[in-house]
């Protein structure tokens, strides 16, 4: 495996787990909540909410370099 197709398969990946991220998201406020009852991976709403921000910043600045790098061609010989 290149390293090309290693970095698409990463962008397709984060371009995914974004998308979930970003539906994750409550609108309201209500963060995890709205699924079905308090998240229990969490030990309050904040701190669930607080990580989710955290987890889909990083994952949205790792989408956006990546595609700045895969379509800039930097990587092509």
């Amino acid at each position: 495996m290149t390293l090309i197709a290693l970095l698409r398969l990463i962008w397709i990946a984060s371009a995914g787990l974004l998308t979930v991220l970003v539906l994750l998201h409550s609108p309201k406020g209500d963060g995890l909540g709205g699924i079905g009852g308090q998240a229990q991976l969490f030990s309050s709403a904040k701190s669930a909410e607080k990580t989710l921000n955290q987890v889909t910043w990083t994952l949205s600045s790792i989408f956006v370099g990546l595609t700045i790098i895969l379509s800039a061609n930097w990587l092509a010989k």
